[in-house]
């Protein structure tokens, strides 16, 4: 970095570089060309000597302007031949870049081949300095040790708190039990860690989640033993609780995604809730997994790791086949005395229930008695849909064709809500037009039918078949965390399922077959996955709990409700991926761009021996001439030369980058080709 010797030159004010290492190593926070993803030496003025220390921010010239950025080491001599610029200002002395925090950065770049700079801007809060007044700096007496004994209905759950307890590198992953009241079992795991003086770190998906999870580490370790860290929180209150972590005030963190770089002391357990989630994937480059930077983070420091849900990943599967992790599950029995009765049903329509209402709600006779015997048990029914809105999809009722808009060709919807109770007219999805006057192009029929009913209507729908219960709705904008005891029906998109005090007394999943024919191949993992967290919070067979859900019993994910056993699925999943050439059992990359600059990168990269180059195939429509503006390309290696992978993308792009070539996307194990 060109600017300014030790001395200042003629008519700016001089300044004197520091007497020891007085060059200063520093990580600029901008985004930069790949070719610059390293850090750029500064001299540190005499004046700044006592405060420029290892991971304290700066401010520093760069390329004229005054930026951020932190300061990694400080040495005696420089490599740069030129005149170095000054280290400008230290806005805190606070050290906010630990070298542990550093070090997982550099790890987590490496595996996704981004650069260090993008992972430490997701890791560091950006700074308020009334926060660092404010933030504890005294951690208190460890707690005692909980009982934990929720974990001795495990196999090896007993030992498995045993190891957290004395610090060894335990790593399972845990099915839990239908009904298990999984945020206290989780607390029982983090204050065990932190009865041992260790500190311990949970991701959960979502903010209801994090609710819970905090309520019950909060009864067990008092409300100043555990901090919440969120993305949602104000800036101020984030970074205040984050210093608090960095300080050590605090040993046990819970979070959403924006924690799994929480800096803990002594970590000694991390764990990651329901990690088939897509929440867990950060949106921002490089794209990191939740579950993958915990493994990371609980690897480097020698932690026990937990992967939990009530359903199984292929990646989940993968550690406990390669031997990295061991299982968490409850022996056969409980499990079934512990679950609900599951029945599948298919969608056809001779399944639909005599009764006149209950076939405008599209239930099956099964399931309408399965909600008619919970509701008169005084019991709340849980009802899933697959799609949120009144009828998100229209066709013509006589061709089946789909129903577009006659102005921008967009698919027609009823929104519902209409004067009176009635729907509103059929009107455009992506324009907003109405349609009051449809004529199918195809065969000129004037009939609409609902080809996707949303859960606005299906809630409408059930409230006339079970006249005099109450309908809670919750998704979208608007979920519920909760629901109380007594007969209700609960209509809910997938996800969204609030805890019903008691348990449901039956769940209704309805239209099986939207969620398994999504156009992806972790459709089905993902299905089942929701199926299993929604049939989760019903109450066990024993006591009249029912599961009817809405696809052919002949299908694996359905197999593995009915028999709940995800342990089975996620095995096949994982030999069908392996199979298939894809994540987790080898490591892909998708390269986006124009054609020349995939090509280009191609050319230039020196891949892994075990590489298989696949496509390029276009992004979009092609022009006239049959060209696509962007292209996909697919590299895909064996799963131990993913960080290869990683590395040569990397200089390929770093390559490029010095010939002020056309920039690429390149993302490593991109969760949309699943």
């Amino acid at each position: 970095m060109a600017g300014a010797g030790p001395r200042e030159r003629k008519g700016a004010k001089q300044r004197t570089a520091a007497e020891e290492r007085p060059v200063a190593r520093v990580l600029v926070d901008v985004p930069l060309p790949v070719h610059l993803d390293r850090p750029f030496d500064y001299l540190v003025p005499d004046r700044l000597d006592a405060d420029a220390v290892p991971g304290c921010r700066v401010r520093v010239r760069f390329r004229g302007k005054l930026v951020d950025g932190y300061l990694l080491e400080r040495v005696d001599t420089s490599d740069f031949q030129g005149r170095l610029s000054w280290v400008e200002r230290v806005p805190s002395p606070e050290p906010v870049l630990t070298p542990s925090l550093l070090e997982m950065a550099r790890a987590v770049a490496d595996r996704y081949g981004g650069m260090l700079a993008d992972v430490v801007r997701l890791a560091v809060p950006p700074r308020h300095a009334g926060a660092e007044k404010s933030a504890p700096t005294d951690p208190g007496p460890p707690p005692e040790r909980p009982a934990a004994d929720g974990w001795a209905r495990y196999r090896h759950g007993s030992s498995f708190v045993d190891a957290v307890h004395e610090g060894r590198a335990a790593r399972a992953v845990w099915q839990a039990l239908p009904g298990e009241d999984w945020p206290e079992r989780l607390a029982e795991a983090v204050a065990v860690a932190a009865s041992a003086g260790r500190g311990a770190l949970v991701v959960v998906p979502d903010h209801r989640d994090l609710q819970r999870l905090h309520a019950a580490c909060a009864r067990l370790l008092g409300e100043s033993g555990v901090v919440a860290l969120a993305a949602e929180l104000a800036p101020a209150e984030r970074y205040r609780r984050w210093l608090a972590v960095l300080r050590g005030a605090v040993r046990v963190v819970v979070g959403t995604r924006a924690a799994m770089f929480a800096p803990v002391h002594h970590l000694g357990l991390a764990v990651v809730w329901d990690d088939g989630d897509e929440l867990h994937n950060y949106p921002q480059v490089p794209y990191p997994h939740a579950r993958d930077v915990l493994t990371l983070r609980a690897h480097a420091a020698g932690a026990a790791l937990v992967v939990g849900g009530f359903a199984r990943t292929a990646e989940a599967a993968l550690l406990v086949e390669s031997g990295y992790a061991h299982e968490l599950v409850a022996p056969r029995a409980d499990v079934r005395s512990a679950a609900p009765r599951v029945t599948a049903i298919g969608e056809d329509d001779s399944q639909l229930a005599r009764d006149p209402a209950a076939r405008a709600a599209r239930l099956p006779s099964v399931a309408f008695q399965a909600a008619r015997a919970a509701l008169g048990a005084g019991a709340p029914v849980l009802v899933q849909v697959p799609r949120r809105g009144y009828v998100p999809a229209l066709a013509c009722g006589d061709c089946r064709e789909r129903a577009r808009c006659r102005r921008c060709a967009g698919p027609l919807a009823l929104p519902g809500g209409g004067e009176g109770g009635a729907p509103k007219p059929a009107a455009c999805r992506w324009c907003g037009a109405t349609e009051a006057a449809f004529r199918c192009p195809n065969c000129g029929s004037r009939r609409l039918r609902a080809v996707a009913v949303g859960a606005g209507r299906t809630a409408e729908e059930l409230g006339r078949a079970f006249t005099g219960v109450p309908v809670r709705t919750s998704g979208g904008g608007d979920v519920l965390a909760t629901v109380p005891a007594g007969p209700a029906l609960v209509v809910c998109t997938p996800g969204a399922e609030p805890v019903a005090e008691g348990g449901y007394g039956a769940a209704l999943l309805l239209d099986g077959r939207t969620l398994l024919g999504r156009p992806e191949l972790r459709a089905a993992e993902t299905a089942l996955r929701l199926w299993f967290a929604a049939a989760a919070l019903v109450r066990p067979a024993s006591e009249g709990g029912r599961v009817v859900v809405m696809a052919e019993s002949s299908l694996q994910p359905v197999q593995a409700l009915v028999r709940w056993d995800p342990a089975w699925y996620a095995a096949l999943e994982l030999a069908e991926r392996a199979e298939l050439g894809f994540p987790p059992a080898r490591r892909v990359a998708a390269v986006d761009g124009t054609p020349d600059a995939v090509e280009s990168l191609l050319d230039s990269a020196d891949l892994p021996a075990t590489a298989e180059v696949l496509g390029p195939v276009p992004l979009g429509e092609p022009d006239e001439d049959g060209v696509a503006e962007r292209e996909r390309l697919i590299v895909r290696v064996d799963r131990a030369e993913g960080r290869s992978l990683a590395a040569a993308l990397h200089h390929a792009q770093a390559v490029r980058g010095a010939r002020k070539a056309t920039e690429l996307q390149v993302r490593l194990d991109p969760p949309e080709m699943l």
